[in-house]
């Protein structure tokens, strides 16, 4: 029997297993691991690969858009020196929000999605970045290059959702977020992000 090429006879992990994308820093693939239908959060598992619930999610806080990270990415120390105040990346991949119009209701799947900006997210001194990615194909917003082009209020619901989502009632987190950046400077991040990775876990 012929097998297509490239073919994966066992699933691949999806942070190590998954190329970056078709034309990285720009066109990237997104994994999605949260859905805006999700109460829980879920994780990625470091170990298998496959999700792990994280933690029900404690308000009634839901995510504006699909949530997930870009594979063979990760926060070290080049993702840390591109945020002021971070003492390093969270040693995670990068993370990456993808603006979609037609609701997606599925988590683990493949997006390929064009980077157009981010928040600069400091959690506990560590650079947490938040990638905004378009659906590559999208019928409505694949056609944005830039943050700016994306309507105010969806970045402001994006902002506090991170702002507040591991709060607690009488709680608070230790967690800043400065004014979103445009395509250029998260380019940069995921430029050093793939840089970081590479030094964490070869090419």
């Amino acid at each position: 029997m012929t097998f297509p090429k490239p073919f994966y006879r066992w699933r691949p992990h999806p942070w190590h297993g998954l190329a970056v994308g078709s034309d990285p820093p720009s066109l990237v693939h997104a994994y999605i691991e949260i859905t805006p239908f999700d109460l829980v959060k879920y994780e990625v598992d470091k170990t298998t690969g496959y999700l792990r619930v994280d933690r029900p999610q404690p308000t009634s806080s839901l995510p504006p858009t699909l949530y997930g990270f870009i594979p063979r990415t990760y926060c070290g120390e080049r993702v840390g020196t591109l945020m002021e105040g971070a003492r390093f990346g969270d040693r995670d991949p990068l993370d990456v929000c993808v603006v979609s119009e037609r609701p997606i209701s599925r988590a683990e799947i493949i997006l390929g999605v064009r980077v157009v900006g981010g928040l600069p997210m400091l959690d506990a001194g560590e650079a947490d970045d938040k990638i905004i990615a378009v659906l590559e194909n999208d019928n409505m917003w694949g056609a944005v290059r830039d943050v700016s082009d994306l309507p105010p209020a969806l970045v402001d619901r994006l902002r506090h959702y991170f702002s507040t989502y591991k709060i607690l009632p009488g709680e608070s987190a230790p967690i800043s977020i400065g004014s979103p950046y445009g395509r250029e400077r998260a380019e940069r991040v995921v430029e050093a992000a793939i840089s970081d990775y590479e030094q964490e876990y070869g090419g």
